[in-house]
């Protein structure tokens, strides 16, 4: 029998030749998908990377005032630190002023306690007298609020470089003195009540956009292609259209003096003098998001909806059903993929909804997106917002593993 191995073209073993072909292959599939995977990475992965460690991040203010929080590691905080720690607290104040960068620590320390910034600016002012020793008198002398427990404790809790003090402050919750979790002051539990406003909007307007959604897909599905398309011209408009103007028509047609409380007192439903209250508040809220969202609820029901064939429901008349019997037994059955694809999206959608709360809502209906885009911009608290941020991302994902264990991920379809 001949052992001679057969060559290709290129004089090369034919196994060996293979096996180059297959690398070239790889490799080509690989430049082919790496432009896509860079831009996942740069666009998605590190930005939410960046907000989970935001989140958790709080070395700035450790690395500013070193020996104090070392100081502080053997102190129980049962009662007021002794003698080292002040000190400690002396010499970082005093190197923070020599280098102009105790302002840093400010903004940090009074989102811990309110009350820390004319404290730390007023003993830095005034630092530079301290005599030698006895450094807790006079710091206490002074400002009082070193003499207090609340102020050293709050400055205990921002020793630890990684804390999830934010994320507890997102469900209304902080850390104690003594390093329990306790519930905040109750005229300051105001995040339950954006998260549960959050959740009820989206799955209202979730709602209502199935309610219309339903059947306009069904119409579009069915009526002859000429008219079909003109239709769906008038579906795909609002895309055509920037999502500030849309949202502005909406409180010009809202307002107290608008077109649709007009029609109101016109219709008599309600007296001039008494006009309903459609803008500022939830009702704005869910009338301007629906309209926004519809159209991600018509386009997947009616792709599903277009592949379904007539034909079935004239048999499931044929067979003795009525009218309302096919529908509820044959056809809906089937368009249920795109309901949950609709769904799914609207919802998502809308529970990250900002600009349109913000300008319809009012202060009833501001939602939990708000409340970041605020702390992002105005009080410049970016951990809190990369928490709330964190917290919401979490949410939209159990939401969907929620769906997938109910319904299942394979039923969504887009067509």
């Amino acid at each position: 029998m001949s052992t001679e191995k057969i060559l290709s073209s290129d004089g090369l073993p034919l196994e060996v030749s293979l096996r180059k072909a297959e690398r070239r292959n790889k490799i080509k599939a690989l430049l082919l998908v790496a432009p896509l995977f860079f831009f996942i990475l740069i666009i998605y992965v590190f930005p939410i990377g960046e907000m989970l460690f935001r989140s958790i991040d709080d070395r700035k203010i450790t690395g500013m005032l070193p020996k104090t929080f070392k100081t502080m590691e053997n102190w129980d905080a049962k009662e007021l630190p002794g003698e080292p720690v002040y000190a400690a607290l002396y010499e970082d104040l005093s190197y923070l002023k020599e280098t102009k960068t105790y302002g840093k620590i400010i903004a940090r320390l009074n989102y811990e306690k309110s009350g820390f910034s004319s404290l730390i600016k007023k003993t830095v002012r005034k630092i530079n007298k301290f005599e030698e020793g006895n450094y807790k008198e006079q710091f206490i002398e002074v400002h009082k609020k070193w003499g207090q427990m609340a102020y050293m404790g709050a400055l205990k809790r921002a020793a630890p470089k990684w804390t999830f003090a934010k994320y507890l402050k997102g469900v209304d919750l902080k850390y104690d003195p003594e390093g329990e979790i306790v519930q905040v002051p109750e005229d300051r539990r105001i995040h339950k009540i954006l998260w549960m406003r959050t959740l009820n909007v989206a799955l209202w307007v979730t709602i209502f956009c199935f309610v219309l959604a339903y059947p306009i897909a069904h119409l579009l599905a069915t009526l002859p292609m000429k008219y079909s398309n003109l239709l769906m011209i008038c579906v795909l408009l609002p895309f055509w259209t920037s999502l500030l103007v849309r949202t502005s028509s909406w409180m010009v047609l809202l307002q107290q003096q608008g077109p649709i409380n007009d029609l109101i007192v016109m219709l008599g439903i309600a007296s001039d003098d008494n006009r309903p209250e459609l803008m500022y508040n939830v009702i704005g809220t869910f009338v301007a998001m629906t309209q926004i969202l519809l159209p991600f609820m018509v386009l997947p029901i009616y792709s599903v909806m277009k592949t379904i064939s007539p034909s079935l429901m004239r048999a499931g008349k044929s067979l003795g059903g009525t009218p309302l019997v096919a529908f509820y037994k044959v056809y809906f059955p089937l368009t249920v993929p795109g309901i949950g694809a609709g769904c799914l999206l609207v919802f998502i959608l809308s529970i990250g909804y900002y600009i349109t709360p913000a300008l319809v809502g009012g202060a009833s209906g501001t939602l939990i997106s708000n409340t970041i885009a605020y702390h992002m911009k105005s009080s410049l608290d970016w951990a809190f917002a990369s928490a709330l941020g964190a917290m919401l991302l979490i949410g939209v994902l159990t939401v969907y593993w929620i769906y997938n264990k109910l319904v299942g991920i394979d039923n969504i379809k887009l067509g």
